[in-house]
């Protein structure tokens, strides 16, 4: 085999090992990406004398302090809210039954009634009950069992620290393997591919924060009562252009009309969420994100989709991260095109 066909038979050997490892991997890459962002701040302690491991485990106690400050200043409202949202399904479960569906069913000339629905229920039985423990045996042996969730989610601190602290000597491990001809290529790729990477993220959490903020805010002034719950849900479903828009406007509009809103009310909902779309187009993805990363909503909505499919919740969580590489990459390969000869060759004159 030609020396030249190693590098990607060992790429084509990585990727297969990930997907055969996908179910165990999330642990790890939550991890990485944490390190990784992490890893800036343990850089500048290291500038100001201060040990790596040292400075790793203040960045750690931080981080950790940070986050069980906002749980402690956030979990009573939520909580609060939650309840409210539960019984808020309740009342919209009776409303569906005594008020909507009759009302179809009238506009329809089809009986759509409780009866035809459990109807319905009790002859596919068999089939809901095949979907449902196929859908918990995949459950079960994917992520094995609440304990290995719980596993996971204990593992993750633990691969966080060491990772966080010995990042620059895994960098230096990888940068040993690049061949020597290749290597000032790959460090300007690399280079260029960190940049991108990590100003994606730091775009995508600050524009989920301020989204959800902004939401949340909104829907208190207009005085919906699960306005912390939903607008928080909204933000973080905001990794996907338009899901955290359409679900939360969705169960804001739901929630107003069960408190017993009133159209106006139910137009001030929607003002709020137009109000954010508009801020994060104009505001929040120019100031926040701006123009270094130029993903598109139709590649990203593609993006997590085709990861989710190809590696489930792994892939998931490294779509849109491989994503924002690639297209570094692709940049560097099109500006390489277009200085090629077969770009800039000219066409044979006719005689």
């Amino acid at each position: 085999m030609p020396q030249r066909w190693l590098p990607w038979l060992a790429l084509a050997l990585f990727l297969w090992l990930i997907y055969l490892l996908g179910p165990i991997l999330s642990p790890f890459l939550i991890a990485g990406v944490l390190a990784y962002l992490g890893n800036p701040l343990v850089t500048l302690l290291q500038r100001w004398r201060i040990g790596r491991t040292v400075g790793t485990t203040l960045v750690f106690l931080f981080a950790l302090l940070l986050a069980a400050a906002i749980i402690v200043a956030l979990l009573p409202t939520v909580r609060a809210q939650t309840l409210i949202a539960i019984d808020y399904l309740q009342q919209y479960a009776k409303l569906l039954q005594t008020e909507f569906l009759p009302q179809i069913s009238q506009r329809l000339g089809i009986p759509i009634d409780s009866h035809s629905l459990t109807a319905y229920a009790s002859k596919n039985a068999s089939k809901l009950a095949h979907w449902a423990s196929s859908s918990l045996q995949v459950a079960l042996v994917s992520g094995s069992g609440i304990l290995a969730f719980l596993m996971n989610f204990l593992l993750i601190p633990v691969i966080t620290f060491y990772l966080l602290r010995d990042w620059p000597r895994l960098l230096q491990r990888l940068d040993e393997l690049i061949p020597r001809r290749q290597l000032a290529l790959v460090r300007q790729l690399a280079t260029d591919s960190n940049r991108m990477l990590m100003a994606f993220l730091h775009g995508q959490l600050l524009d989920m924060l301020a989204l959800g903020a902004t939401y949340a805010i909104g829907l208190s002034i207009v005085g919906l009562k699960t306005a912390l719950l939903i607008g928080l849900l909204s933000g973080i479903l905001s990794f996907v252009p338009y899901l955290g828009f359409v679900s939360g406007i969705i169960l804001a509009t739901l929630a107003m009309y069960i408190q017993g809103g009133t159209l106006l009310s139910l137009a001030e909902v929607w003002a709020v969420y137009g109000v954010g779309q508009v801020l994060e187009s104009t505001l929040f993805i120019p100031v926040l994100v701006g123009d270094r990363i130029g993903l598109h909503p139709v590649l990203v909505i593609f993006a997590v989709l085709a990861g989710g499919q190809l590696l489930g919740f792994v892939g998931l969580l490294i779509a849109l991260p491989v994503t924002a590489i690639l297209l570094a990459l692709l940049r560097h390969a099109h500006r390489w095109y277009l200085q090629s000869r077969a770009y800039a060759a000219e066409l044979p004159q006719e005689e």
